[in-house]
């Protein structure tokens, strides 16, 4: 009966692509197979000293760090992360963390990963939102990477303001506190891998680094669904 009626649902109510809008075919939610393919990927999964990684030299020690895309202004990529963040269509985070894992198993680089900790949503905000746009999307790597999702042990202390013309010695001041850890001990002698949707000018990276480095001989990799170049 449920079979049947979820097919009469779909009848007078097909799923469209998150993008495109067009009828999905079966198997295509949330997103269809052309649009799929116009994604703009990075490949940063696969190569060393990629821009990403780069990019923290000299503020944030990451063992490895890749996004599965590149973050356009009026993009494709914007146009399903802000369905995931803000129209609670957490079936994006399904589908990124899929391909985001198969391509973090493939590389190897991050082979020797603990466990995944996410960038974590202030209690305020988490109660606005009802829920963390990085969960599924945390749980569906943690599949794909067969490692534990920890995440309730970086905890987000206050709201932070952006850091974007600070120079680094006010950037640092300024980002100090806005995360903690719930339990230091979980996390000692871990190889982390810190996951977040987007990464701009990595400010929000800096403070949950600081955050995570208060535990004794804890190693940190990243990965995110996007990278704005």
């Amino acid at each position: 009966m449920n079979s049947y009626i979820k097919d009469l649902v779909h009848i007078f109510f097909p799923e469209q692509c998150v993008i495109c809008e067009k009828t999905l075919s079966d198997g295509e939610y949330p997103v269809c197979v052309f649009c799929r393919h116009d994604l703009p990927l990075t490949n940063f999964c696969f190569e060393e000293n990629n821009i990403v990684e780069t990019s923290f030299y000299g503020r944030v020690n990451l063992q490895v760090a890749a996004a599965l895309f590149y973050f356009y202004k009026k993009g494709n990529v914007q146009k399903i992360i802000h369905e995931l963040k803000y129209r609670n269509n957490e079936e994006i985070g399904v589908f990124i963390g899929n391909w985001l894992g198969d391509n973090l198993v493939q590389s190897k680089r991050f082979d020797d990963v603990d466990c995944i900790i996410p960038v974590p949503l202030h209690s305020k905000k988490l109660k606005q939102r009802g829920y963390n746009q990085l969960s599924k999307f945390g749980n569906t790597l943690s599949e794909k990477l067969q490692i534990p999702f920890i995440d309730d042990v970086l905890i987000r202390n206050t709201y932070a303001k952006t850091q974007t013309f600070k120079q680094k010695e006010e950037r640092i001041q300024s980002i100090e506190g806005i995360f903690g850890l719930s339990d230091k001990s979980i996390l000692i002698n871990k190889h982390v891998l810190l996951i977040d949707d987007i990464i701009t000018t990595g400010a929000t990276i800096e403070a949950c680094c600081l955050a995570l480095n208060e535990t004794p001989s804890v190693r940190i990799s990243l990965a995110t669904m996007a990278y704005t170049p």
